[in-house]
């Protein structure tokens, strides 16, 4: 199997996903861990929330890797994504890719966490000592 997807309430490992798609026929591995920040537009954050409609989140993340691997000549591609409440430094997403050449796994990776915030259905809520706000909801 060449893709590794899971939706997750507990930390992720990173190192994990680095070695899950490691594979000597790979000249290059690309990785995009999401963490999250002390504060959005000047604004300290107290935490983050994800949920997901995970059914039709895994079903999305499939399609994507699906259009990756059409897209480009890749190995192996993984994609952990976190619910619950995190504390600022967690992290929430990782991406790795594991092609025979940089610019493919570089790409995949890039597009992989572009069209996931764009059409997964994840939704983010960040908390600050006033207040809360939902940030970009999906379908």
């Amino acid at each position: 199997m060449n893709t590794e997807i899971k939706i997750l309430d507990t930390p992720l490992d990173v190192a994990g996903c680095i070695d899950w798609v490691m594979s000597p026929d790979a000249g290059g591995i690309d990785v995009f861990v999401g963490t999250v920040r002390n504060a959005t537009k000047g604004k300290p954050v107290v935490r983050l929330e994800f949920e997901a409609y995970e059914p039709m989140a895994i079903k999305e993340l499939e399609k994507i890797t699906q259009q990756s691997f059409a897209k480009w000549p890749l190995i192996r591609v993984l994609v952990h994504h976190r619910i619950g409440i995190l504390s600022v430094g967690e992290v929430p997403v990782v991406i790795a890719v594991s092609a025979a050449h940089r610019d493919a796994a570089f790409d995949a990776c890039r597009y992989i966490i572009d069209t996931l915030k764009q059409t997964v259905p994840i939704w983010k809520k960040e908390i600050f000592e006033d207040g809360e706000v939902w940030v970009a909801a999906h379908p």
